[in-house]
């Protein structure tokens, strides 16, 4: 019997911990970004999928678009802003099966999409998620 009772998080909810998220992320991961766009979207889009390789809409959780830091100029002209897109149903498919506190699963996402884009190792990015 499915409890009726639990509302579960709407995509504004998600952008909200996001934006509180990558206020507290540590300087080291943060001084790589800066006016950085959040975006909360049901799932990726098909060209994103289909570039990606993906099995399913749900194998992808969140996705970092835009020029790492060391390679922008101010002689640039820039194509628009870096924008960091959360994947609504993906995200919520996964805490609904870890079992993991919501705020930790977007903070992991948020921590993963920007450390991948600047070449970040896991083993790095794990050491930043720990860090409170």
């Amino acid at each position: 019997m499915i409890n009726k009772s639990i509302s579960l998080p709407t995509m504004g909810d998600i952008e909200t911990i996001a934006r509180a998220e990558l206020k507290l992320i540590p300087d080291e991961l943060s001084r790589h970004i800066t006016n950085v766009a959040i975006r909360v979207e049901e799932f990726p889009d098909a060209e994103t999928e289909k570039n990606l390789g993906l099995e399913s809409p749900f194998d992808l959780l969140g996705l970092y678009l835009g020029v790492p830091m060391d390679r922008k100029s101010t002689l640039d002209t820039p194509d628009g802003i870096d924008m960091i897109f959360l994947y609504y149903r993906p995200i919520l498919d996964y805490w609904c099966e870890s079992g993991e506190d919501l705020d930790r699963v977007v903070r992991h996402v948020l921590i993963h999409e920007i450390g991948h884009h600047f070449g970040l190792s896991d083993e790095e990015m794990a050491r930043i998620e720990e860090q409170d």
